[in-house]
């Protein structure tokens, strides 16, 4: 009888379980039963495996196999755990050493050839691999870059099966031969889910392919949203734009994600492991370094934006945006149920999606951006331009944004048409996203200085008893909100979202703690009503 075991990792959501493959021979009838709660992509892993070893060069055990992955209670998919239990097989019959994969973490897929192709999710699986104390692991060769981020991990990147025992084996490693020059490497695809490219509205500055990222300088005129903007970006709110079709809405958001500071090292490792569970990864591109951005279409279904599907849930929209931009163009037009599902992340940062497959918690803190017309034919706030819809309609087609969600939404801003001047550029071109940038950054880092040793980094991140007590603004410097609170303007969760944004205007004009002044952009920039303050946000 022969008894050998190597380990692999089994990803629920974002997070990983690493699962011990034990295989186990006994002499009898020739069979292959695999045990522990597997898919039918896991299941099928019996005859690649078996194809695998024997065109490896290594000979089949005609024995009675049992393979069994423990624990047995968790869900296992995917075709992540070939390695490990082709190793396991060849460890149970002698033909490498069963204590020298005793306490190695294997990941990939297996080809018919023997072949090791790249899978999904390598990070957060060798992460998870880290916190339960494994120091070596085994990936595909094109993913070593990627498990290679988990500090304190021995990776060992391999290209087929046969190079894997020859190292387990202190033999000579076979070179292995690449695939044909001049044709995309189909060793990849299983890095790719189909449907995830542009379709997603990821990364609009990459999408071009030519270098060119959308500057702030494009946007003429709309000094009041640009201001909006600059105070989203420098504090982390959620941001309404209103207004015609063709003021610019669209661009404005567009450019948000590139006036975001570039990412910490940890909040690289979250949105990377999210992007590589959701196949959504650029080969090549081992870590995310920027903001991510996404926008997805009006007639996104809830599951897509707050995760779901068949088995064990998927990120949706809400975490492919995690530490960037969700950007919702024609607000109005999504579906009421999938509008107030994002409820709960705007308040958490996190969703926590409940299917019969399990309860997965995923990562969701996003700055969301809507844009929503003022009516179904969106002439309602123009001058001469012919309005048809009736007031009904109009209240109507308002009211499909709900109040909860509105009132978690720090800023509220209507984007005016451009007039003549400004389109034409006789106004002067505004500050290009560098210049914005940098100024966003100074903020942050004023912020995160306060912020020392809490749990959190951003304005919008405090909780309103703590802006309350502890960071008090200038004394009467909330008149203002606090007249507006007693006439119903403003609710309670408004109030302190009002405080968040005026810490946010102060720390971009370098100021020790917000004034009236400060409270009263933040009124304004809130519930739009004037309130004579400067226009821009760092100026007195």
């Amino acid at each position: 009888m022969g008894f050998a075991r190597a380990c692999s990792v089994a990803l629920v959501g974002v997070e990983g379980v690493v699962v011990e493959v034990q295989a186990d021979l006994e002499p009898g009838v020739a069979a292959f039963t695999l045990v522990g709660l597997p898919d039918k992509s896991l299941v099928e892993s019996r005859d690649r495996v078996r194809a695998a070893v024997v065109n490896s060069g290594a000979e089949w055990p005609q024995k009675k196999l049992t393979v069994g992955l423990s624990p047995a209670s968790v869900p296992k998919s995917g075709s992540g755990f070939d390695l490990a239990v082709a190793s396991a097989v060849l460890g149970a019959a002698e033909r490498i050493d069963p204590a020298m994969i005793a306490d190695v973490v294997m990941i990939g897929e297996l080809g018919l050839d023997g072949r090791v192709r790249p899978v999904r999710g390598v990070l957060p699986a060798v992460l998870a691999a880290a916190e339960a104390g494994y120091e070596q692991v085994v990936v595909p060769e094109q993913t070593a870059g990627e498990a290679a981020l988990v500090p304190g991990v021995s990776v060992l990147g391999v290209r087929s099966l046969r190079q894997l025992i020859a190292v387990l084996c202190d033999e000579p490693v076979p070179d292995e031969p690449a695939d044909g020059q001049g044709r995309p490497d189909a060793m990849l695809a299983g890095l790719m889910i189909p449907g995830t490219g542009l379709g997603t509205g990821l990364a609009p500055a990459a999408a071009r392919g030519d270098g060119h990222r959308p500057d702030l300088a494009d946007v003429a005129g709309q000094l009041r949203p640009r201001q909006a903007l600059e105070v989203a970006a420098a504090g982390g709110h959620h941001l309404l734009l209103s207004g015609p079709p063709g003021a610019g809405k669209t661009m404005l958001a567009e450019r948000l994600s590139a006036v975001l500071p570039p990412l910490t090292r940890q909040e690289s490792l979250e949105v990377t492991a999210v992007h590589s569970v959701a196949g959504i990864l650029p080969p090549g591109e081992p870590l995310v370094s920027r903001a991510p951005y996404c926008a997805p279409h009006h007639s996104a279904t809830m599951q897509s934006l707050v995760g779901g599907g068949n088995g064990i849930p998927r990120p949706g929209a809400v975490s492919l945006a995690h530490r960037g931009v969700l950007f919702l163009d024609e607000a109005p037009e999504f579906s009421g149920k999938a509008l107030d599902a994002l409820r709960q992340p705007l308040e958490s940062g996190h969703v926590v999606v409940a299917r019969a497959a399990g309860v997965v918690r995923l990562p969701a803190r996003f700055l969301m951006v809507l844009a929503a017309n003022p009516c179904p034919c969106g002439r309602h706030t123009l001058t001469g331009a012919g309005c048809e819809c009736p007031p009904s309609v109009v209240r109507r087609y308002q009211a499909r944004l709900s109040g909860p969600l509105l009132d978690r939404v720090d800023l509220r801003v209507e984007v005016e048409p451009v007039d003549r001047a400004d389109l034409l550029g006789q106004g002067g071109r505004g500050e290009s996203t560098e210049v914005v940038a940098a100024r966003v950054r100074g903020a942050r880092a004023r912020a995160a200085e306060r912020l020392a040793g809490t749990p959190w980094t951003t304005n919008s991140e405090v909780p309103g008893h703590e802006l309350r007590t502890r960071l008090l603004v200038a004394p009467g410097a909330l008149a203002a909100a606090e007249r507006d609170l007693e006439r119903g303007i403003l609710t309670a969760r408004g109030l302190d979202r009002v405080l968040r944004v005026a810490w946010t205007v102060a720390d971009l004009r370098a100021a020790d703690r917000p004034d009236a002044s400060d409270v009263a952009v933040a009124l304004e920039l809130r519930t739009g009503i004037q309130r004579g303050v400067p226009m821009g946000a760092g100026e007195r």
